[in-house]
């Protein structure tokens, strides 16, 4: 078994079923199956694309998205999926560590095209724009041949060295994940699933791609989230029933009047630590759970969920889905008791193959069959996990992790830094945000706007902190190390 099968299979069996809804556009699933199959004899014939290489997909939220993603694994290839907010510099690291000849793109981000192809000679472009959704006239049907333990995606996940590090997954790794999902959510093939996160993130691909078109179901693919209530209006008016989401969504319409009764029967947070305060006021005022979750790219994203039918406990992120086991552990690898704090280990079938062309990367991540997530925590006596640290020098802004070490490397490159570092403060709206400290190097001055739209050209805009303090020089320890931890008491102040 392999996704393109699962989807295909499914497919065929509710073909005039609507699958994507699109602003006014309806796509049945034999429509998208068809277009899958499309690009799947494109890449196989004009582009040459052989079994088990790899595409890019940088494309923003489309119909194309999926067909994409789809019609990759029907050519037998590997999807990975890049970031639409990356600059071309980061997207040109990606497509040569990821051994990438083939990106399949849009017109809008095509522009871009000699720029890559200047970093990646030979790079050849697929625009999806040359794709219809009409239902294809007796095309052959193309199968994909890969097997459980094959490549399926590649997810590109910052490291705390400042460069991106392929997250593997497999066929069998996110097959396993879709039916633990599909087993804690209830889902069935009536549901619908709204789509207002970037379908390049892990857990989307998951959720908004995989799960939904491997079970019949649907997803309400939103054109725009501005503004808020037209983009309410239309999930609402496509009766979607499941809305995964990050906390800062649930705080904006924490204002709103929603209808009642509301079509969605569950809404979902992950990304980033959901306020308590945010959920407890949500599920009094609109009396619809609000499940509270945790996962990372290198376990398919899934890994716990607050109990669909409860309890929800307040500031914790659940249970461990079925089929995954979760432990808390010291340094050492011994395994802590309830109450004791340690980091949290992931074992089960969605745990990732390995880091791409990282051996030694991939070595530092595994322990006696457990993954280390990096994340800091503790169990209660229930069974449900809390985190309550991050051991990785990491922020999570509007739900997409930032690593301060790849904002460092920018800054470094700035004519006259001496010193720099990078922290997260909070904010309301996203969550965290990264603040930066730099000291000067003898006989310059620094501009906090210069360096600032020096850090926008080179790095996406939510990677860009919201303010530059300059010091005469950072505070250090007796090793000469820079100390984060009194930037933070500095930022407070």
């Amino acid at each position: 078994m392999n996704l393109a099968a699962a989807f295909s299979n499914c497919a065929q069996i509710h073909a005039q079923k609507i699958a994507i809804y699109f602003g006014e556009k309806e796509i049945s699933h034999a429509q998208l199956l068809a277009a899958s199959q499309k690009i799947a004899a494109s890449l196989k014939g004009g582009f040459g694309v052989k079994p088990g290489d790899r595409v890019g997909l940088w494309l923003k939220n489309s119909p194309e998205f999926p067909a994409a993603v789809f019609g990759i694994l029907f050519a037998d290839a590997a999807v990975v999926p890049i970031n639409n907010f990356l600059k071309p510099g980061e997207v040109g690291f990606i497509l040569n560590d990821g051994g990438i000849d083939v990106v399949i793109t849009d017109a809008e981000l095509a522009v871009h095209e000699k720029e890559l192809a200047a970093s990646r000679p030979g790079l050849k472009f697929l625009q999806v724009e040359e794709v219809s959704f009409e239902t294809a006239n007796q095309l052959p049907v193309i199968n994909c041949g890969r097997g459980e333990q094959d490549l399926a995606v590649i997810i590109y996940t910052s490291g705390t060295t400042g460069k991106p590090k392929g997250a593997m997954l497999s066929h069998g790794n996110l097959l396993h994940n879709v039916n633990s999902c599909r087993i804690v959510l209830a889902t069935v093939e009536d549901d619908s699933f709204a789509v207002i996160l970037p379908l390049f993130h892990t857990y989307m691909m998951t959720v908004g791609i995989f799960l939904p078109f491997t079970i019949g179901g649907s997803i309400v693919l939103v054109k725009s989230l501005h503004p808020p209530r037209a983009m309410l209006q239309e999930i609402f008016s496509r009766r979607a029933t499941i809305l995964p989401a990050v906390p800062s969504f649930y705080r904006m319409i924490l204002g709103a009047q929603l209808p009642t009764p509301m079509p969605i029967r569950i809404f979902i947070s992950g990304s980033a630590p959901l306020p308590m305060q945010t959920l407890r006021e949500f599920e009094e005022k609109f009396r619809v759970p609000l499940i509270e979750g945790y996962g990372l790219s290198e376990a398919s994203p899934v890994v716990s969920k607050n109990p669909l039918r409860g309890p929800h406990k307040p500031g914790s992120i659940g249970i461990p889905i079925a089929n995954v086991e979760m432990s808390v552990q010291d340094n050492q690898g011994k395994l802590l008791g309830t109450g004791e704090t340690g980091e949290i280990c992931v074992r089960g079938g969605n745990v990732m193959m390995g880091y791409w062309n990282q051996p030694e990367e991939t070595k530092k991540v595994f322990r006696n069959g457990w993954l280390l997530t990096g994340d800091v925590g503790h169990r209660d006596t229930d069974g449900y996990y809390y985190i309550t640290d991050r051991k990785k020098d990491m922020l999570i802004v509007n739900g997409i992790n930032v690593y301060p070490r790849e904002i460092e490397e920018v800054l470094y490159h700035f004519p006259g830094v001496r010193e720099a570092a990078v922290i997260g403060v909070p904010d309301p709206r996203r969550g965290e945000q990264p603040l930066a400290f730099v000291a000067p190097a003898e006989g310059h001055t620094l501009d906090e706007k210069s360096i600032l739209q020096f850090i926008r050209s080179h790095l996406a805009d939510y990677k860009v902190p919201r303010q530059v303090a300059v010091m005469p020089a950072l505070p250090k320890n007796a090793t000469g190390k820079i100390l984060k931890t009194e930037l933070r008491k500095l930022a407070v102040k």
